[in-house]
């Protein structure tokens, strides 16, 4: 694990991104409140989201928490023991980014009861109707995300290869 520090301080780090970020459209914009960056194409708009992924919800914001919060704890113990199995840069920078994406939600859930979320891209309606608004933490674990499923389709393969061939 002596050899994971690196990747535990790169996750820190993208926690402290996203905890400043949030703070900073807490502290400057009221809730709602919006400001163009590029165009209409992206926007910075304070949202509070009491559910998961693209708002989904149970229906109550009491129930959301307790659901969310303890399905986030079980998922961080999960990556912090896969951290243990993880092997090349891929892997590592992989779980290090849905490690700080789920700590940095879990840090809004437990303090605030809701995820502060602020990145409003507005795609033309043919690519997409509404894309929900999202943040720091969401962008690491959808990088995360977008890098297993290249790993898999590309690198996971081509390591069984080598392991039946070494045997």
């Amino acid at each position: 694990m002596r050899d994971k520090i690196k990747w535990f301080i790169l996750s820190g780090i993208i926690i402290i991104l996203d905890q400043l970020t949030k703070y900073l459209i807490r502290m400057k914009f009221d809730l709602h409140g919006s400001i163009p960056i590029i165009g209409n194409l992206v926007k910075f708009t304070y949202v509070q989201n009491t559910g998961a992924a693209w708002s989904m919800s149970f229906g109550n914001v009491v129930l959301n928490r307790v659901i969310f919060i303890t399905i986030t704890v079980v998922a961080i113990v999960v990556i912090i023991f896969y951290f243990k199995k993880t092997k090349g840069i891929l892997q590592n920078l992989i779980a290090t980014l849905v490690l700080a994406g789920a700590v940095g939600n879990l840090i809004d859930r437990i303090f605030k009861g809701y995820v502060t979320d602020f990145v409003d891209c507005d795609f033309p309606d043919f690519i997409m109707r509404r894309f929900p608004v999202f943040n720091v933490a969401d962008s690491a674990i959808t990088v995360a995300i977008t890098l297993l499923i290249i790993y898999i389709l590309f690198f996971d393969k081509n390591e069984k290869k080598i392991d039946e061939e070494i045997q």
